[in-house]
């Protein structure tokens, strides 16, 4: 089997990266804004406590 096969897509992105260097940079402050965050357990914990429980036939008038 032949390994060594990259699709075009791919061959797009390795080019990108290897043209504009900053932009894995740029990438990982963006992802640091919305996904890389501590969690305080605290706050987690009454968010928690605090959701009701969905009525079944949501869909239906009752």
């Amino acid at each position: 089997m032949d390994y060594s096969y990259e699709s075009e897509p791919t061959k797009f992105l390795q080019e990108l990266l290897q043209k504009n260097p900053q932009l894995q940079e740029k990438r990982l402050a963006a992802r640091n804004i919305w996904w890389d965050k501590n969690l305080d357990k605290e706050e987690q914990k009454r968010f928690e406590e605090s959701s009701v429980p969905m009525k079944p036939y949501v869909y239906f008038g009752g």
